[in-house]
């Protein structure tokens, strides 16, 4: 087993003084935070629990100065957050009707390949959505549909080489990836583009005067009157934007009819109001466009240039909402070679080394995942820190802004804080007993809900969802 890690791990202190320093936020809020427990349960090589704890503090430390400025005069509020706690809530824990959902396609998962033309490899193939899992199927020649067995594409990958089908299903729109190490991601043209760019990028894109506030008590939330656009679907933008809303945020999530949606939205709807807009339809842009012209906030994680296609691009959003704050959540950047590529956080970890490394640390040879979606969590709390790191410079310094984080740029981000040696563990417990502490009741939408709480704790308004999760279409596309 591989112990020569290098650079030694860092402290979930010292990664959140990085990441407040970089956001040019003030050092003496930094003394109001408190970061408890000790990491167990979650085995990993790659220091999860640091990365967690730290952007999940970060946004939520981001939260309590929005509250300084709109409270003057009032005690700032104190930040805590467990690493147990936050390393729950980032494994999207969650059951309805007392059954836990099976969020995966029988045809996702990671699959040898090229065995049968001497060129061993791996990929892994996201099939969760029917047009994805078909479009991989009609690549392979088997027949679309549900009929077509796992052991079936296991068979047809045997005849071909990993990089080459990567290459051929990103042509094709496909959600795959390809199986490296380290040193080859590190290598490539790919990451060095994404290694170029800030982990929380936040730009001034127009000038706009400062954006009036609504006035708000001091027992109110951080965000209360915000109100933001929630435009994203899969995972790391719905966990951002949820974020928000239980910081207080006015949060109404945009969904396609023509769209289709996986079982955590369950998970991911709490605290957000739900409607539904065809952006394919004029009437339907023209009531995006209201929306935008009365929001503070415009959150969203299509693929770049698919909004600017359509109207919505960054500074489309300005011209209609001077002042502000456009957030994008992309898996691989919003420039490079690999700008245009779906991906989700199991494919990055594949791509990146990760799930090779891991693998290697536990003397392993099968390729191994992290223990929870890091990077898609890890992404959506740096993405709502953003956001708020934003609004703060947008009410002292106007103009409008963008901000930008991907789920590859986070990969790297977890790389730096360091790696450990570790031991292979016994058999995990069952999930509930890791998350059991955390876990909250409520009806929804979907059935009766039962998920993990926020777990960064707010001294003085509690983080919390106050509206209950709910369907896509359940709410008009209008602002209360």
């Amino acid at each position: 087993m591989n112990t020569s890690f290098l650079p030694e791990p860092k402290t979930a202190r010292q990664a959140l003084s990085e990441l407040w320093r970089d956001a040019q936020l003030p050092d003496t809020a930094l003394e109001r935070v408190t970061l408890l427990g000790a990491e167990h349960g979650f085995p990993s090589s790659f220091a999860v629990g640091v990365a967690t704890q730290a952007a999940q503090a970060a946004a939520a430390l981001a939260a309590t100065e929005i509250d300084r400025l709109r409270s003057p005069g009032v005690e700032a509020q104190c930040v805590s957050v467990d690493v147990q706690h936050a390393l729950a809530e980032a494994t999207g824990y969650f059951t309805l009707d007392g059954k836990r959902p099976d969020i995966w396609s029988p045809v996702s998962g990671l699959y040898p390949c090229g065995e049968g033309i001497g060129r061993t490899g791996h990929v892994r193939i996201h099939a969760n959505f029917a047009h994805h899992r078909d479009g991989v199927l009609r690549l392979l020649g088997l027949a679309e549909g549900e009929q077509t067995t796992k052991a079936q594409v296991a068979a047809a990958l045997r005849g071909w080489d990993a990089i080459d089908f990567e290459t051929r299903a990103t042509g094709a729109g496909l959600v795959v990836a390809a199986l490296r190490s380290s040193q080859a991601w590190q290598t490539g043209e790919v990451q060095q583009a994404i290694a170029l760019q800030p982990l929380v990028r936040i730009t001034r894109t127009a000038d706009a005067p400062p954006l009036a506030w609504p006035g708000k008590t001091e027992s109110e939330r951080p965000l209360e009157g915000l109100r933001m656009l929630d435009l994203t679907r899969i995972l790391a933008g719905p966990v951002g934007a949820r974020t928000l809303a239980a910081y207080g945020a006015d949060v109404l999530m945009i969904n396609s009819p023509l769209l289709p949606n996986i079982e955590s939205i369950a998970d991911m709807s709490r605290g957000k109001r739900s409607a539904l807009l065809d952006l394919q339809a004029s009437s339907d842009r023209t009531q995006l466009q209201r929306l935008i012209a009365d929001a503070h906030v415009f959150i969203q994680g299509y693929r770049p240039g698919s909004l600017e296609r359509i109207g919505f691009g960054v500074d489309e959003v300005a011209r209609l909402r001077p002042g502000i704050v456009h957030a994008s959540l992309s898996a691989y950047g919003r420039s490079g070679p690999w700008a245009d590529k779906r991906g989700f956080d199991s494919l990055v970890q594949t791509v990146s080394g990760i799930n090779r490394d891991e693998a290697d640390a536990f003397g392993e040879t099968t390729p191994r995942a992290l223990p929870m979606q890091t990077l898609d969590f890890c992404a959506g709390f740096l993405l709502a820190f953003g956001v708020q790191a934003a609004l703060l410079r947008q009410a002292t310094q106007g103009g409008s802004w963008h901000v930008e984080v991907s789920l590859a740029r986070v990969a790297q981000w977890l790389r730096s804080l360091g790696r450990r040696p570790v031991q292979p563990s016994p058999a995990a417990g069952a999930p509930q007993d890791l998350v059991a502490p955390w876990l909250q009741r409520s009806e929804s939408g979907f059935g009766a809900l039962e998920a993990v709480s926020h777990a960064a704790l707010l001294s003085r308004t509690p983080a919390r969802w106050t509206r209950p999760s709910m369907p896509p279409g359940h709410d008009l596309p209008a602002w209360l």
